[in-house]
Formats: structure tokens, sequence, C-alpha cells
């Protein structure tokens, strides 16, 4: 078996959090590649710890600055986007990373094991 092969069988192996696939409203803003400022409801389509996939209707490039808001309890999480995925009525799949973990942001009383509890162990700069 090749090496890309077992790569790819164990590719859920290589994530840092367990992958949560859920709906949560959120409030995203930013800078759209135009140079607009945006702020606009979406929602989730998978979570993690450090971060997840949602839709957004503005254009954004890979490496831009968002701030999300779980309008439940209005924290924000400053994130970035890493992955920009197919467009349909709904916006662009977009692959956000929380600049530092944040796990408790989404609001997920049934979150997995692997996510972390606590402060990172190291700072991040």
């Amino acid at each position: 078996m090749s090496e890309a092969h077992v790569n790819q069988q164990n590719g859920s192996s290589q994530r840092r959090s367990s992958r949560v696939f859920t709906r949560i409203p959120v409030r995203a803003s930013g800078k759209s590649i135009h140079g607009r400022k945006f702020r606009e409801n979406s929602q989730t389509i998978v979570i993690n710890a450090h971060g997840g996939l949602l839709y957004v209707q503005a254009e954004l490039a890979l490496g831009a600055d968002l701030v999300l808001i779980n309008p439940v309890t209005e924290e924000e999480q400053e994130c970035r986007v890493v992955y920009l995925g197919d467009t349909s009525e709904k916006g662009t799949r977009v692959g956000v990373e929380f600049l530092s973990p944040s796990p408790h942001f989404w609001g997920v009383d049934f979150a997995p094991k692997d996510w972390p509890t606590g402060p990172p162990s190291h700072p991040v700069h």
C-alpha cells in the first residue's frame, strides 16, 4: 500500500481535533477581496476546536482575516480563511481557523474528548 494511500485513509488522525457536523448561526465580518467591509449572518457546516466550515456570501481571499461572532453569547473570535470551496445559493463554503483554539466559542456541550479544555500549553504569537 502506498504512503499516500495510507495517509488518505488516516487523514482524520492528522486533524488537531474531531469535526462535528452541525448548523450553528454565526455572524461573520471582515473585508472582501475588493476591500469592502462586510458583516453578514451565516451558519456553520462543520466545526472543530480550531475553527470550522461555514457559508459566506462575501468574496474572500485565502488568508483573509475574519471575525466570527456567536449571536447567542456575543463572543467574538478572530480567524483566518484557510479554505475556499464550492459556491451555491447559500454562499461560498469557507474554511476558517481560529487564531487561538477556542472550543467553547461554538457553545457545543457535546464536544469530543480530544478538544482542548484549557488554555494552550504554549503561548500563541
